[in-house]
């Protein structure tokens, strides 16, 4: 894989990608794109255990772009040993002219690194509930404390969250874990896949965007929530 242009229902604010890592991520969420393009076209990329694929790293940046990092896998999945991670890390400051996107499911693991000075860290909270089945990765309370911590820390990078697949949610525990976060901003967004997950009603996200929009926080909404209207008026 080289670094490729950004492109499809991801982050349109995303002008690249590009993925050190293959194998199957450990997290093995329900919903996830990239395992199920695997098992469709059966590449090898990212099936098997977790592994550093070296000439990725001679890979050439360039300079005013915004490159999703890992973008095909969770870098700090608890599988990924430091010395990776240090490694990825290493190689996108050799291109300092960029900003680099990183998210994860397994957000304490932010506080153990030292990151670019223009990296954008994230995760992903689509529910504040504990659904069974739904993925092996923290549950969204531990990524919500994980992501306050983060908040604290003296470099000050700028933070995101993310709420998509949006999963059915309790509206003011959810909106209170986001405003105590306080992310520069946050996107939302439906299942693109149809995997049959258990999505709220509409009025639960108008209800939670109002709120927060009210505490200041920038949103930045997916056009596939339509879908969720159109299926709850007809």
């Amino acid at each position: 894989m080289s670094l490729t242009k950004s492109h499809g229902n991801m982050y349109p604010w995303v002008t690249h990608m590009h993925s050190h890592l293959a194998g199957a991520c450990p997290h093995k969420c329900r919903y996830c794109y990239v395992q199920a393009h695997e098992r469709r076209w059966k590449t090898g990329r990212y099936a098997g255990p977790l592994r550093l694929v070296d000439s990725e790293f001679e890979v050439k940046y360039g300079k005013g772009k915004t490159i999703f990092v890992e973008h095909m896998n969770d870098l700090l999945a608890n599988g990924v040993p430091d010395e990776w991670i240090a490694d990825i890390i290493r190689h996108c400051m050799e291109w300092p002219e960029n900003t680099y996107v990183f998210q994860s499911k397994n957000p304490m693991r932010f506080i153990d690194f030292l990151w670019p000075d223009n990296a954008i860290l994230g995760t992903t909270i689509e529910t504040n509930r504990v659904i069974p089945g739904m993925s092996d990765a923290p549950v969204p309370a531990e990524r919500y404390r994980a992501m306050r911590a983060v908040r604290l820390l003296p470099d000050k990078h700028r933070v995101f969250i993310t709420i998509e697949p949006v999963l059915d949610f309790d509206v003011y525990i959810l909106a209170g874990w986001i405003a105590e976060i306080r992310p520069d901003f946050l996107n939302l967004g439906a299942d693109s896949k149809g995997n049959g997950l258990p999505e709220p009603m509409v009025e639960k996200i108008l209800t939670l965007t109002e709120v927060l929009r009210r505490s200041g926080i920038e949103l930045r909404e997916k056009h596939n929530l339509e879908r969720l209207v159109r299926r709850q008026q007809s």
